[in-house]
């Protein structure tokens, strides 16, 4: 399993499908741990101001099932939600990986899109009573 490749498959797609996030670019990091079998991207996008806002994340983590199949789990995650979802990938001799990374890309898109919530407007200025 290419976690590493995965991951990179996985930005790709969600650049594709939103290049400019928040009105802004895409700030990636990456952390992968192979001797866990795991990694992480973390998502935020860098608005005009430069400040980064936390997206938030694709984890990922590889392991073998008892039969010998490899399999992929990856919990997509939201900032400022507490959904999760776990999108389970099996390893077959069909299997086109890209693929599989575009459709975690587009059900992180999708299910962030439902999560953001109306922005909170604060006044620029209070009024004092005296």
């Amino acid at each position: 399993m290419r976690l590493l490749s995965f991951l990179n498959d996985i930005e790709h797609a969600l650049n594709a499908d939103e290049p400019s996030p928040q009105g802004g670019a895409w700030e990636n990091t990456r952390t992968i741990n192979y001797h866990q079998s795991a990694a992480r991207l973390t998502l935020g996008a860098r608005t005009g101001s430069g400040a980064v806002q936390p997206l938030g994340a694709v984890t990922l983590q590889a392991f073998e099932l008892a039969d010998g199949t490899s399999c992929l789990k990856a919990y997509l995650s939201w900032a400022g939600s507490q959904s999760e979802a776990i999108h389970a990938i099996y390893s077959k001799p069909t299997l086109n990986w890209a693929s599989e990374a575009r459709r975690v890309a587009a059900g992180w898109l999708n299910a962030q899109a439902r999560t953001q919530t109306a922005p909170v407007t604060r006044p620029t200025s209070l009024a004092v009573a005296s």
